[in-house]
């Protein structure tokens, strides 16, 4: 069972790909899309969720999204004709630290991407690069709630992998850019997340007892359930910032 069909199940029942609830994808959304004719890229925007939303809400917005995997993209243009939105998203089977256009956007938007362009800043460098004078970027990002013991880094992670809060955020600014919004997910949302993810992969697998993958995707959901509860849980926190340069890169 390869990672990209473990997440794709994990994530059936969550909302989004990432520790927030619906009001708080909401609420994010219309903070970083005050109007409804704005141009919208999504870089790493896996299955499209973030860019739907935004277009149901908003039926004016120019949306594109950008990732690397064939089955991802594919399973996006399903849920944009699933909406019922035609081709108003457009999508591109491209790396997204690579990714050129012939526009400029009024927001970018990464949300848990920043393996994929190798960090924080090297993620917000992408994003500047297609980034309309004035325009905002929409980062998600992990960061650590307190330092990581020992049962956190055994769950799979390095001290030096995130910054504490307030570090992150120090960074960011460093780098020339301004936080104007910003939410940190909350314990609840964290929860809520971690036990559909679980959960999701193991109806699946219980529901499809004679499918080949049904005892890898058991093994999957329970080493993600201890790296979970007896790992990372209150330590690995979530921020969702909306951010605008301060200079000109």
């Amino acid at each position: 069972m390869h990672r990209q069909q473990v997440s794709s199940i994990a994530h059936s029942g969550h909302p989004i790909a990432a520790p927030l609830s619906d009001d708080s994808v909401h609420a994010l959304l219309d903070r970083a899309l005050p109007r409804g004719d704005a141009r919208l890229l999504d870089l790493g925007c896996g299955s499209g969720t973030w860019l739907v939303r935004a277009q149901t809400a908003r039926p004016g917005l120019r949306a594109e999204g950008v990732d690397n995997d064939t089955e991802t993209i594919a399973a996006a243009r399903r849920a944009v004709a699933d909406a019922g939105l035609g081709d108003q998203i457009a999508f591109h089977v491209e790396d997204a630290a690579q990714f050129a256009s012939q526009h400029l956007y009024d927001v970018v938007l990464s949300i848990g991407s920043a393996h994929a362009f190798g960090g924080l800043l090297p993620t917000l460098e992408a994003a500047a690069r297609h980034l309309s004078p004035g325009g905002s970027v929409l980062l998600g990002e992990c960061f650590w709630e307190r330092e990581p013991d020992r049962a956190t880094l055994d769950s799979g992670f390095t001290p030096d992998e995130y910054d504490d809060l307030a570090t992150t955020v120090d960074r960011v600014m460093a780098d020339g850019w301004i936080p104007v919004h910003g939410h940190v997910s909350t314990l609840q949302e964290w929860d809520d997340y971690e036990w559909s993810w679980t959960g999701a992969l193991s109806r699946w697998a219980l529901d499809h007892p004679e499918h080949s993958d049904n005892g890898q995707a058991l093994e999957a959901a329970a080493a993600h359930r201890t790296a979970w509860l007896h790992g990372y849980r209150g330590t690995l926190g979530f921020v969702t910032l909306l951010l605008r340069r301060t200079t000109r890169p």
